[in-house]
């Protein structure tokens, strides 16, 4: 017996399973800034315009690309350069040859064990058109490059605690 296609090596992955590999947290439809003379990248809670805020998914997946043309696409071929990508990301933690978390909807069967894990953008993110007229950098926030705390796999919370 074969393992589950999301235990796979990325690049044996088919169009369908490769989709089928993202959790949609909205993670990715997330403004980021990146610092001129570090490089370094930090988030904000601006979201894309085709982000739907109450449930974390895009509005127009389908025409994502051709309504927002710098939609960026993850792919096997961008994974490795997206360094952005959020600790949490499936193609991120694949890629690095992790295994997904049990609040992953492959793993729990359950598509909103992601928004409960607190790893969704839903009902935490403003659409970059509804936005208050303020500068970029009022928008900073550091959770979406960070793991939640009740979603970290047992293996990244260190050691236990003695009691």
């Amino acid at each position: 017996m074969s393992p589950p296609f999301w235990e796979r090596p990325l690049e044996t992955l088919d169009a369908q399973e490769w989709e089928a590999l993202c959790d949609g947290c909205g993670r990715c439809c997330l403004h980021k800034l990146e610092d001129e003379d570090t490089g370094e990248i930090v988030h904000t809670w601006l979201a894309c315009r085709l982000l739907d805020c109450d449930t974390g998914r895009c509005s127009d997946y389908a025409n994502r690309t051709r309504r927002v043309p710098d939609c960026l696409q993850v792919n096997i071929g961008t994974v490795a350069e997206y360094e952005w990508l959020p600790p949490t990301c499936a193609y991120r933690l694949r890629f690095l040859g992790e295994a997904l978390p049990d609040w992953h909807p492959l793993i729990s069967g359950d598509p909103e064990t992601v928004r409960t894990a607190k790893v969704s953008v839903a009902g935490r993110v403003v659409r970059e058109d509804e936005a208050p007229d303020l500068p970029l950098i009022d928008f900073v926030v550091d959770w979406p490059g960070q793991w939640p705390r009740a979603a970290r796999p047992a293996a990244r919370r260190g050691p236990a605690k003695p009691s």
